[in-house]
């Protein structure tokens, strides 16, 4: 009866290693940009904590872990990004500006054509009217060049980046004002969830003048029934969660994303992203874990938190982390700067990456002591060569990021 007892223990608890190993490779084939984000995050951290383990001196000589403490780190560590099984892959993905379901800078470029099709008519109608031919000759092509390069504009400012002036953000409300003219029922062909924003839009008499960009009312998707918990006033609200609300649940305006000054992602579309650590630990708080591992929703949901109380879910303090917490939010960062599968950004070498997250130690965003052994030990080279690209494994000069840390 032992022998069985023990067989049907460890039977389950391969079982159940299996399950946690299905759900994270389930999340890394949803997007094809993020694959192996949830076996890599693990295998870093381990080697991390596992290093500081086998550590007979520096800040990090007492630190041991049971066997269970270590399945515990392990298991938060493979269900770390488990909410992103509830996070749309089109605004994980975004790779632009405009992009939804899909990129909507066509409808924009066919708007352009439009206006280029009405400077030839305007032409020919005043051609034909008998207006001075080289006059209007010199009219037609100055408007398909100034057309020409307000698209290539509007077509930049697309593809985002590092910064968006506000002169540029003027030019394109400018652009926007321009007008085309529809002559076709914008109501006919759409949603139930589309039909419902029109509502309380009045319906225009055809033919329509339509700005050339907007953010038109049924761009404004309203949060519904589904509105997240994550307040801290929300009585609805048992996890402890510190995190601001966007206004809407989702912002299609075009002048709105396109003027997005930073990157591809809006404030609604961010907090889409950052919503996947609040299902993470909604998700597993509710799954009865035996009392060993009864912080591993904790453990799993903490790697967005910062030493100075600004991350989220929960604005956790520094007091409030433990150490497993800040090897974590140490791998999950150096493997997002180092990733070369995201559409939205070109991979980072270990030089930039490892600047970058010295920059963050003194903004205090991670932990100074944690970072300096993480450059010490070397788990860092070992990771690059499994994982990164060679032309991403430059030069590191390991003894000036250490002083620079002060």
């Amino acid at each position: 009866m032992a022998i069985e007892t023990r067989s049907l223990i460890e039977g389950q608890k391969k079982l159940f290693d299996a399950v946690i190993r299905l759900l994270a490779d389930a999340i890394d084939a949803k997007s094809p940009y993020t694959g192996g984000h949830c076996e890599r995050v693990p295998q870093l951290a381990e080697s991390l904590m596992q290093r500081m383990c086998d550590a007979r001196e520096g800040p990090f000589a007492l630190v041991t872990m049971t066997d269970a403490e270590r399945y515990e780190f392990r298991l938060g560590a493979w269900l770390h990004d488990c909410g992103k099984v509830t996070s749309p892959e089109h605004i994980i993905d975004k790779a632009t500006k405009l992009e939804a379901l899909y990129n909507r800078i066509h409808e924009i470029r066919m708007r352009f054509e439009v206006l280029w099709r009405d400077a030839e008519l305007d032409y020919w109608k005043q051609h034909v009217a008998g207006v001075d031919r080289e006059r209007l000759h010199n009219e037609l092509l100055q408007r398909r060049e100034r057309l020409q390069d307000d698209f290539a504009f509007v077509a930049r400012s697309n593809v985002g980046g590092e910064f968006m002036a506000e002169a540029d953000v003027e030019r394109l409300a400018t652009i926007g004002q321009q007008v085309w003219q529809r002559h076709f029922d914008d109501r006919i062909g759409l949603s139930q969830a589309e039909r419902g924003r029109l509502v309380s839009v009045p319906a225009r008499s055809l033919p329509a003048n339509e700005p050339l960009l907007s953010d038109r009312p049924e761009h404004m998707v309203p949060w519904g029934a589904r509105k997240p918990p994550v307040e801290a006033d929300n009585p609805a609200n048992r996890w402890g969660f510190d995190m601001e609300l966007p206004p809407y649940e989702a912002h299609l305006g075009e002048l709105h994303n396109l003027s997005i000054r930073r990157g591809t992602l809006t404030a609604e579309d961010r907090f889409k992203i950052n919503d996947h650590i609040v299902q993470t630990i909604v998700m597993l708080s509710g799954l009865p874990f035996p009392p060993q591992l009864a912080r591993v929703p904790l453990i799993a949901g903490s790697h967005h938190e910062k030493l100075d109380g600004t991350g989220y879910p929960r604005r956790l303090k520094e007091a409030d982390l433990t150490l497993a917490d800040r090897v974590r939010t140490l791998a999950d960062i150096f493997e997002a700067l180092t990733a070369a599968d995201r559409p939205y950004k070109s991979p980072k070498t270990l030089s930039e990456s490892l600047n970058i997250m010295s920059h963050m130690v003194r903004e205090r965003h991670l932990d100074a002591d944690v970072f300096r052994f993480f450059l010490t030990s070397g788990v860092w080279r070992g990771y690059a060569e499994r994982f990164l690209t060679p032309a991403q494994r430059d030069a590191v000069d390991v003894d000036a990021l250490v002083a620079s840390l002060g």
